[in-house]
């Protein structure tokens, strides 16, 4: 009797432990959403000859893959695969529907053109004051301008989190999330007042962890040599994609369409394997740091990508039509 004790014994330990390193080993990610921006009806930001819908696609495809080679263990799910029409709104609906735990978001900037005026010449214009008899007319030479645009020279890249301003967005986002899941026993109830504290909480772990991916994104592209924004925020507007999805979330400005250097690096085989890698490798250094604090350890990883030089960055805002 007492040896099928120590059996029994033995056979619940083994099974706790089990069960433990299960937990410890865990990915905070398993699901991660790319969002290639625009598409169909909205081709975003025009080059000379491209357009962000079209470019955002070809890097969203080649991130999806890049990503599924690096961490096959992980469901790598896209927004779009081909040219339809998408709103912000289906785009942050698709990525709660999926239970996303990370959506990365892919875009391309513009800039507006830089007008320019000259004087060429003068010509007179007739006026005339007073009424009936005292009506006069009279002359004056007023300038005569030629103008005209030349492109905007902006280059570089800038990563995106959700402005502070919008965090009960976020906060309702995740409040659905928790309803969805009110069978996970870790989850708040968001209906209670509690619930709604503890929603706001998870919204500041989300925003640390957006900020922290935002920051090694634009660290491994200024590691091949990109002009670097840094992390961006939009507070007049906001981008809905960010605010409406119950997870971390990053917006990234690839590079400036409008400038033709630019267009021709995000068109190239070069560019287009640079920008997609530098992601790759940002977003798995980003999940092994999650996963190794949450293991009691720290490690990264190169995603199979060598870096090379580094570039200064400045925070300078962008305009971003999400």
């Amino acid at each position: 009797m007492k040896k099928i004790s120590v059996i029994a014994t033995s056979f619940f330990l083994s099974l706790l432990f089990s069960q433990v390193c299960f937990s410890q080993s865990q990915s905070r990610i398993r699901t991660i959403i790319v969002d290639a921006g625009h598409g169909g009806n909205d081709q975003g930001a025009k080059g000379t000859y491209s357009t962000e819908a079209e470019l955002t696609l070809k890097f969203a495809i080649k991130v999806g893959e890049l990503l599924q080679q690096e961490l096959p263990d992980t469901k790598i799910i896209q927004t779009r695969t081909s040219d339809i029409t998408q709103s912000v709104r289906e785009k942050a609906a698709f990525a709660n529907e999926n239970k996303g735990d990370l959506f990365v978001c892919i875009h391309v900037n513009a800039a507006p053109p830089i007008r320019h005026s000259k004087v060429t010449g003068y010509q007179n214009r007739v006026y005339y004051t007073g009424k009936g008899a005292n009506r006069k007319k009279h002359t004056k030479k007023q300038p005569v301008y030629k103008r005209w645009t030349t492109p905007n020279p902006r280059y570089g890249t800038g990563t995106y989190v959700w402005a502070a301003d919008r965090d009960v967005h976020k906060a309702d986002a995740v409040s659905e999330r928790f309803e969805s899941e009110g069978e996970l026993t870790d989850v708040p109830d968001p209906s209670t007042p509690e619930g709604a504290i503890a929603s706001r909480l998870w919204v500041q772990k989300y925003f640390k962890n957006s900020v922290r991916l935002a920051s090694m994104i634009e660290s491994e592209f200024e590691k091949d040599g990109r002009k670097s924004d840094g992390v961006l925020q939009r507070n007049e507007k906001g981008i809905w994609v960010l605010q409406a999805t119950n997870m971390p979330a990053v917006l990234i400005e690839t590079g400036f369409i409008t400038n033709k250097e630019e267009e021709d690096y995000l068109n190239s085989e070069k560019g287009q394997s640079e920008v997609s890698r530098a992601i790759v490798r940002a977003v798995v250094n980003f999940k092994n740091l999650l996963d190794s604090q949450r293991n009691g350890g720290i490690e990264t990883s190169n995603a199979g990508v060598a870096p090379t030089n580094q570039a200064n960055a400045a925070n300078t805002p962008v305009s971003a039509n999400e």
